[in-house]
């Protein structure tokens, strides 16, 4: 309901700002720039709300796992395939949209009226600035990524701390995570006044070219979804399980209709957990481990998606994007996207701190909202078959049947440190 309420304030922004575009009416060019309050008070709201709701679920994430040491094997190969599978992805949305850039009108949005891009620092200047002197003031300042680079820090050193401060901190954090999850759910609804203010004004400006860039955007990001199922997941689990892609789509059918028609990968868990153990022969104790922690912090799709849209982002807004920027919202989007926020659209509103390493506004999130259900569908549906695809993997390098390899204990100890993360959206 809440996506169908904000595709429609997107259409209405996009179709009164195309009219005044092209019939020069006065009394439309009024009603899309007296619409702009609207959307600029949004903006506002999600600003708000950002730097404490990144904070509090990177901290809850990260801690969750508990200290590094106690994974053992299983958890190890799990986070190693988790982390090196979403960089490529990250890389490719960048690729695919820079691609798609070809293929669309030459447009530059117009900057907020405060805001200019930033001069972005050298290579040295930018690591030493991955480390806040002081958290507090970079969170006053607004600056996202050293403050995400130190709620890792903070959150893997928590990880390690005795049971019982440990989860005193995560059950502090957990609470602050619901009540800003409450907050984003109000600001949310009301997204469809916020969405008509933001497009009706850009696209007044902008014209038809706006609309031809938005569907040349989905459509990059709908294809490099598809090429890196194909690369990262249908390709090792051919050569390393064995398994042909008719076997696997046949195995997954349930799991991923249900993820691609809620946007969900914890809807389809129960179903998922069936599939891999009956269709795909993944072992119980491999399965029950692998994908529930999946499900909570692995999102190779949602990371494509994202490093797409910085792309288009900074091309709409004429934002330089040199390599240091890539290196800055790489970084952001890996950490980002290993946690989750659970409120609709999360690979969207996830997207500021990569965002604000490259000096993109935050406006262009609004935009982004309007057209998500649509790709939100595909890569949901990728984040599920990675899930899948990681346990059968994984089930293979470990050695099979249960007690074989790592015995039940391991096992259980990984599970422990993460039964209580789910993924709800994305």
């Amino acid at each position: 309901m809440l996506h169908l309420a904000i595709g429609v304030g997107l259409v209405l922004g996009l179709s009164v700002g195309l009219l005044a575009a092209v019939t020069g009416s006065d009394f439309l060019m009024a009603v899309a720039a007296g619409s702009e309050p609207f959307g600029t008070a949004f903006m506002s709201a999600i600003r708000m709300v950002i730097i404490p709701l990144v904070m509090a679920v990177i901290f809850s994430g990260v801690a969750k796992l508990g200290d590094p040491r106690k994974l053992g094997r299983l958890g190890g190969l799990t986070l190693g395939f988790f982390w090196l599978t979403v960089i490529p992805a990250i890389l490719l949305g960048m690729a695919m949209s820079w691609l798609g850039l070809r293929f669309t009108p030459d447009l530059a949005a117009p900057l907020a009226t405060d805001q200019q891009a930033p001069e972005l620092p050298g290579l040295v200047d930018f690591v030493l600035g991955l480390i806040p002197d002081n958290p507090f003031a970079a969170a006053s300042d607004g600056r996202l990524l050293p403050l995400i680079v130190f709620t890792a820090l903070f959150a893997a050193a928590a990880g390690t701390l005795p049971d019982k401060p440990r989860e005193t901190l995560l059950n502090f954090a957990d609470a602050v995570s619901d009540a800003l999850i409450k907050l984003v759910w109000w600001i949310l609804w009301t997204a469809p006044v916020g969405v008509f203010g933001l497009a009706a004004p850009v696209t007044a400006q902008l014209g038809w070219g706006l609309i031809q860039s938005l569907a040349v955007f989905v459509v990059s990001v709908v294809l490099g979804l598809v090429i890196y199922l194909g690369l990262m997941y249908l390709v090792p689990l051919r050569v390393i399980a064995g398994i042909r892609a008719k076997t696997f789509f046949g195995g997954t059918f349930g799991a991923a209709s249900i993820a691609f028609s809620t946007t969900s990968t914890v809807t389809a868990l129960p179903v998922t957990l069936e599939e891999a153990k009956k269709n795909l022969g993944v072992s119980e104790h491999v399965a029950d481990l692998v994908i529930p922690l999946g499900a909570s912090m692995y999102r190779a799709g949602s990371a494509l998606f994202q490093g797409a849209a910085i792309v288009f982002l900074a091309d709409l807004y004429d934002v330089p994007f040199p390599g240091t920027a890539v290196g800055g919202a790489l970084l952001a989007t890996f950490l980002v996207s290993l946690t989750v926020a659970p409120v609709p659209s999360s690979g969207v509103m996830t997207l500021a701190p990569a965002l604000d390493a490259v000096g993109i506004p935050l406006s262009g999130l609004a935009i982004l909202l309007g057209i998500d259900r649509i790709p939100d569908m595909f890569r949901s549906t990728t984040n599920l078959l990675g899930q899948i695809t990681t346990a059968v993997l994984v089930d293979r390098w470990v050695g099979g049947p249960e007690g074989t390899t790592l015995g039940k204990v391991e096992s259980q100890m990984v599970h422990e440190a993460t039964r209580d993360q789910s993924a709800v959206y994305d």
